[in-house]
This record gives C-alpha cells, structure tokens and sequence, in this order.
C-alpha cells in the first residue's frame, strides 16, 4: 500500500471557451473502473446535445487501468492530452470529462490538443488537489498536570493533534505519518518525561490540501 498519493479534493467543473467554443472539464475522484464509467456515463447524458464528450482516468495504486477517449475529436487530440494531465500532475484514481460545444471555428489537431489540455489543468486548478497520507492513530495518555505540555508541544510539533477526549484520565488522538511513528513515541516519551502511556490505534489516510 503506498503511504501517500494526489488525488482531486473533490467533484466539480469548470467552463472555459476557445475560439468560441466551449469546453467544460468534469472532475471526480473514482476509484474502480466502474465508477469512473458511471461517471462518464453520466456526464455524457447531461450534454448528450454535446459535440463531444471526451474522457481519460487512472486508476490503482501503481495507475494499473489507465483509459482515454477522443468521442470524434481527431485520433490523439483530446483523451490523450488530458490523461497525460493526469500524469503530470501524478493524480491517482482520477476521471475528467471535458465536453465540448463546437462553436464554428476549426482548431486544428495543435489547438485541440492545447484546448482539451488547458481544459483539464484547469478543472483540477478549480477543485483542488490533495495529498492523502497514511497516518498512524496514537492516543497517547496521561495525568491532567501534564496536558497543558503535551498540548503546547504537540500543537508546535510537525505531528497533528486530532482530538482530546477527558476522563479520569486525559486522551490525546495524534495523527502520526507511518514512516514517523517510532520517531515520534520517542519525541512524546522525552516530552513527558515517559510519564504516558501510547497506544497505537491503527491507521488511516488523512488529507492534506496541496
């Protein structure tokens, strides 16, 4: 499993038109193959009046399934380019759709592909990009005297402080990355001068805008 990746922040669009026609990019985060079909699927029934609705996903860990599709646009000139703003932009599990309404002015295969790429780049520049990054779950434990520390220091540390929970005793949730974890027991275990108790629980990923 990777320990971090970029992915779209989220669902959205964004129009733009060139030469007088307009090109709207579609983005959402997908990941099957499936979804990402359903999604096309769907985008294609809203602009079925559409001179074109052209797509490209990746998706898996290692970008396994990777499609693109021109819908009638010249071989090479839509799909194509827009993928390749996936790639570049090292986006995972991402689909775009970038319909097209001809607006009567020719683009040529060079301005096709800088209108679907331009589309694309951005649609994403719109929705966002975040960074999703395994973190370790460690609560960590100790006597109220000692929050007031923990809390200063973990809030002026690189490591994120997600919760506190109070009882008899007070519970500290810290987001830790994986790769970090052993560094960081030692780091909280020094702080209180190993008068806590650390529990892992588990991880999971968090998203960092980018």
């Amino acid at each position: 499993m990777l320990n971090q990746y970029y992915t779209v922040k989220q669902e959205g669009s964004n129009e733009i038109v060139i030469q007088k026609s307009r090109f709207i990019g579609y983005i959402k985060r997908t990941e099957t193959e499936e979804e990402a079909q359903q999604f096309i699927s769907s985008i294609k029934k809203k602009h079925r009046d559409a001179t074109h609705n052209c797509s490209a996903y990746m998706i898996g860990e290692h970008n396994q399934i990777q499609k693109a599709n021109d819908d009638g646009e010249p071989t090479g000139t839509a799909g194509v380019p827009m993928l390749e703003v996936l790639k570049k932009k090292e986006l995972k599990d991402t689909t775009v759709v970038v319909t097209r309404y001809f607006g009567g002015i020719k683009l040529g295969a060079g301005g096709l592909i800088r209108a679907y790429s331009k589309a694309t780049s951005e649609a994403i520049n719109e929705i966002g990009v975040v960074s999703r990054e395994l973190m370790k779950k460690m609560k960590v434990t100790a006597d109220y005297t000692l929050l007031g520390k923990l809390e200063n220091e973990l809030r002026q540390s690189k490591y994120m402080l997600k919760s506190i929970d109070y009882t008899d005793k007070v519970h500290l949730l810290v987001y830790v990355n994986v790769e970090e974890a052993d560094k960081f027991n030692s780091w909280i275990i020094n702080v209180s001068n190993n008068q806590i108790d650390i529990y892992d629980e588990g991880a999971t990923f968090v998203e960092i805008d980018v």
